[in-house]
């Protein structure tokens, strides 16, 4: 992994788990070749273990293959709550729960 290649190394992205793709925003250029063109991904490996979905890739440079990063997400369900997460050089770190049930029991004003 790169840190000559990204602006800030793993940005706050709050809420935004990418399963897949690029944050271009945070891209300076390949600091191998010196080019800034499209981000690839390459190495894209899928696991499921005991019900948690992990999902990793590199992003390289379309010029040279130099590796800028390495992405890494998950997907898990927690008792009624979905889970993501994500942890990238490029794209950031983040984290978001969202509830199965049609109404979010945390968003839910108290009845008294």
């Amino acid at each position: 992994m790169c840190n000559g290649c990204v602006h800030k190394e793993y940005p706050d992205r709050g809420n935004t788990c990418l399963e897949n793709g690029s944050y271009l925003m945070n891209y300076l250029g390949c600091a191998s070749c010196h080019q800034r063109d499209f981000v690839l991904i390459s190495n894209k490996a899928t696991e499921d273990e005991d019900g948690e979905e992990l999902v990793t890739y590199d992003h390289v440079c379309k010029n040279c293959d130099h590796v800028i990063a390495r992405h890494e997400y998950t997907f898990s369900v927690v008792d009624e709550y979905q889970e993501y997460t994500m942890l990238c050089m490029l794209c950031g770190k983040a984290e978001d729960s969202i509830s199965v049930l049609p109404d979010d029991p945390r968003q839910s004003a108290p009845l008294f």
